[in-house]
This record gives structure tokens, C-alpha cells and sequence, in this order.
């Protein structure tokens, strides 16, 4: 399995809102995202559902890239 497809995997969350959020990121940012960001977003997906749904507006809230 290669890397994008795990993360694919990992995306995959008890809620669907969480789904659309991570999977829409996966799919839109992370292809540009350098290789710092990329590890951010892998340690964001070792947090529960919970934790993510409390500190959703803190993960998301960096500025849109150009």
C-alpha cells in the first residue's frame, strides 16, 4: 500500500464530517503541501475523534495558500 493510500485509509473517521474534511484535504492540499505540512497533517490523523472535533478550528485555521 503506498503512502497516499494509507492516508486515505486514516482518513476514514467514525464521523462523516470529519470524513469530508480530512478526505477533502488529503485530496486538495496535501498534493502541494511541502514536506513539513505533510507531517503535521500525519500527526493530526494519530488524534482520536474526538480530539479532532474539538480542535478542528485550530488545525484549519492556517491562511489559504497561494
Amino acid at each position: 500500500m503506498d503512502e497516499l493510500a494509507k492516508l486515505r485509509w486514516q482518513c476514514r473517521r467514525g464521523s462523516k464530517e470529519l470524513d469530508l474534511l480530512l478526505i477533502h484535504y488529503l485530496e486538495t492540499r496535501y498534493p502541494i503541501a511541502d514536506k513539513e505540512e505533510k507531517a503535521r497533517f500525519a500527526e493530526i490523523l494519530k488524534l482520536d475523534d474526538a480530539e479532532l472535533m474539538m480542535q478542528r478550528d485550530v488545525y484549519w485555521s492556517c491562511p489559504p495558500q497561494k
